[in-house]
């Protein structure tokens, strides 16, 4: 395998660091997203407990597998690129639900909505070239 340059490594640490800041948000919205909700005011509160089961479990699936696709990519594994790949379609189900079955954009705008989201799917894609990059140039095993 190919010796992989610095800057590979340095990126792959801020995924991790990335992926672990998104694993904590997820345990903050599963362990006090109701009392997070509260301190929004009662529009937030309604919105959190209407919230599906399952998207709670397709979050962790988003954050684990973003997680598990660093700690991959650290180690030189090729299943860094599906790990993100599973990722990126956790988190095109969580927004897309957010976005499109719920009236969070009516009620809290655009602007307020949609740049956070549009990052972690744009941090999504960066993962999967990243990813690809390393399988082309022979940095995964």
């Amino acid at each position: 395998m190919p010796t992989r340059p610095t800057w590979f490594t340095v990126f792959a640490i801020l995924l991790l660091l990335w992926a672990l800041a998104g694993v904590a948000a997820c345990a903050g919205h599963v362990l006090a997203g109701e009392q997070l909700a509260q301190a929004q005011g009662d529009w937030d509160v309604a919105f959190f407990r209407a919230l599906p089961a399952w998207f709670a479990w397709d979050y962790a699936l988003a954050t684990v597998a973003s997680l598990a696709g660093a700690i991959a990519l650290l180690r030189g594994a090729r299943s860094a690129l599906a790990l993100y790949v599973v990722s990126l379609a956790a988190v095109v189900v969580q927004f897309g639900y957010v976005f499109l079955a719920t009236d969070l954009i009516a009620h809290k705008g655009a602007a307020a909505s949609l740049p956070f989201p549009a990052f972690i799917a744009v941090m999504g894609v960066v993962q999967i070239a990243v990813a690809r990059r390393a399988l082309r140039r022979g940095w995964l095993g």
